[in-house]
């Protein structure tokens, strides 16, 4: 694997820098974990992890929350290889679990448009579980168009494009160990 100084100067002509460090990441997904526990406390709730962005926060997450649990995944599409949202949402596989009176936790790795959260929580409204929040690493929350609160949010960040730890740019650069944002 090719070092970090090689890659911000091959990556697609692109360079990048580092806008949240390894270290930052780890401890706020702790304080995120610590209360997700307590809010959950006496439940066995099912954490829903959006693919393929949320799989690296995801694992990190759970292993953060001190509480039994369930983990599912549904992966959606509306990016493919583009920065910008098609504006459309696919879903690519569903969800696996019965949601009926469940406690329900979606994780995804950035709340962006809002786009996909919209259709989620339609999507996931109609199952009736007991409750329905989510959690995200990072959210845009100026460029945000949703009617859902968002229960949890790891880091509030500018409207850049970012890449690392799950993010992705034409599926790659999801192994960087922190976020980064491509100037």
């Amino acid at each position: 694997m090719q070092n970090k100084s090689e890659y911000e100067k091959v990556v697609y002509n692109n360079t990048f820098r580092t806008l949240l460090s390894e270290d930052e990441i780890k401890n706020r997904i702790k304080s995120l974990g610590q209360q997700i526990t307590n809010d959950y406390r006496g439940t066995i709730p099912i954490v829903i992890g959006v693919l393929n962005g949320s799989f690296i926060f995801i694992a990190d997450l759970v292993r953060a929350i001190k509480l039994d649990l369930e983990i599912d995944f549904i992966k959606l599409s509306s990016y493919g290889d583009a920065k910008v949202s098609s504006g459309r949402v696919h879903v690519l596989k569903e969800i696996d679990a019965d949601l009926k009176d469940r406690h329900v936790l979606i994780a995804e790795d950035i709340i962006d448009t809002g786009l996909s959260i919209r259709y989620l929580h339609k999507k996931l409204e109609a199952f009736q579980p007991a409750s329905l929040k989510y959690v995200t690493l990072l959210y845009k929350k100026d460029n945000a168009k949703i009617d859902a609160a968002i229960d949890y949010v790891g880091f509030e960040i500018p409207n850049d494009f970012v890449v690392g730890y799950g993010l992705d740019y034409k599926q790659i650069l999801r192994n960087l160990p922190a976020v980064y944002v491509m100037d």
